[in-house]
């Protein structure tokens, strides 16, 4: 059983932050109004399972009473009701246990991808054209917004990298909770169009998932970086190709270096740039952190390694394989994956990590 003491602690947070909300100072400050908006989104979620599982153990009660002090017919009506509540209890206490389980709190923000092209040349670039188009449809489906932030085109198409921003809708996305599932190794296996023997090919590409950090969460120092412009190579009009609009930061410390040559101002460029680097010193440091607890849970979703092989896209057996799952849960219809059908997947990966978390 949940203590209840627990679960009140819950609805008296959820009550006060509403409260906090409603306060004028906070309602004019918007970056404390964000964070009680992500807090107030997760928890209304929470208080709504937990009021379900207390009426029912409401119901159940009252139930148990009338099946004791009442006689005839309707003793026997309340009795039969009173199993049927037995049986569905332990489903919601079930379902209010996972919802107990603490969440990341990474899971709420945003999220910047990287796709970068593998081992297998052309076929790999057009590969890590897939994946774009699968995310966009996935994000399209999802209401989230798609900003390119930087694209390096294949020879025949496709990308040699692309990296672009997911922004969710209202207070707490879990965008980067969404798609975190998605960082590994993806390998591709058909007949490339410039194959005339009919042979299958192997490639695979690179996906990173970051969470989009904040200002406030990773302070830049000006002089730790080394900014230098040059001349965009890629497409995006005359005015991109002849001016000095491109932007490569190097962060010294570290040695990060991003690109960005996406838009026509330098400005904007070094803007989108900064995004990224942020956002990857975030994840550094913690992965930095979660090492040094020792806290990086081995589960069914992965290390966290992205060198880690997560997924097969099997062409001629029109299959996807995500590795990572066992049973019925392991294969998916290709086309409907390739449509941006990736929730079946990323509830079974998000169902897996969660019983390994409440396990421990």
């Amino acid at each position: 059983m949940i203590p209840p003491d627990a679960l009140r602690d819950i609805q008296d947070r959820h009550a006060e932050i509403e409260r906090l909300m409603a306060q004028p100072d906070v309602a004019t400050d918007p970056q404390r109004l964000a964070e009680l908006g992500r807090e107030h989104a997760e928890l209304t979620t929470v208080v709504a399972v937990i009021d379900r599982y207390e009426a029912l153990r409401r119901e159940r009660a009252n139930l148990a009473e009338m099946a004791r002090t009442e006689q005839g017919e309707l003793a026997e009506m309340a009795a039969m009701e009173l199993e049927a509540v037995e049986e569905r209890l332990p489903q919601v206490e079930e379902e209010l246990r996972l919802a107990l389980v603490p969440k990341d709190p990474e899971d709420a923000k945003d999220a910047i991808v990287e796709i970068r092209a593998g081992t297998g040349g052309d076929e790999a670039a057009l590969f890590t054209g897939d994946l774009f188009r699968l995310y966009s449809r996935f994000a399209e489906r999802r209401g989230w917004a798609l900003e390119v932030i930087d694209a390096a085109e294949g020879g025949q198409g496709g990308f040699k990298e692309v990296t672009f921003a997911l922004k969710g809708r209202g207070g707490a996305s879990d965008v980067f909770g969404t798609m975190k599932y998605e960082s590994g190794v993806h390998r591709v296996q058909r007949v490339p169009a410039t194959e005339s023997q009919g042979r299958i090919h192997t490639s695979a590409a690179t996906v990173a998932v970051l969470p989009e950090a904040e200002e406030v969460d990773v302070q830049i120092h000006p002089n730790d970086l080394e900014i230098d412009v040059y001349r965009s190579s890629g497409p995006g009009g005359q005015s991109v190709n002849t001016t000095d609009s491109a932007v490569r930061i190097t962060h010294k410390p570290t040695g990060l270096v991003v690109t960005c040559q996406d838009e026509k101002s330098q400005h904007k460029n070094k803007e989108k740039a900064l995004r990224v680097l942020r956002s990857r010193l975030y994840q550094a440091e913690l992965d930095r952190q979660h090492a040094a607890r020792s806290d990086l849970r081995r589960s069914l979703v992965g290390s966290g390694d992205r060198s880690e092989k997560i997924r097969t896209y099997n062409f001629p057996q029109s299959r996807v394989t995500d590795h990572r799952l066992t049973g019925d849960d392991k294969n998916h219809a290709l086309q409907d994956v390739i449509d941006g059908g990736l929730d079946p997947i990323i509830s079974a990966l998000r169902t897996a990590e969660n019983a390994e978390r409440l396990a421990s």
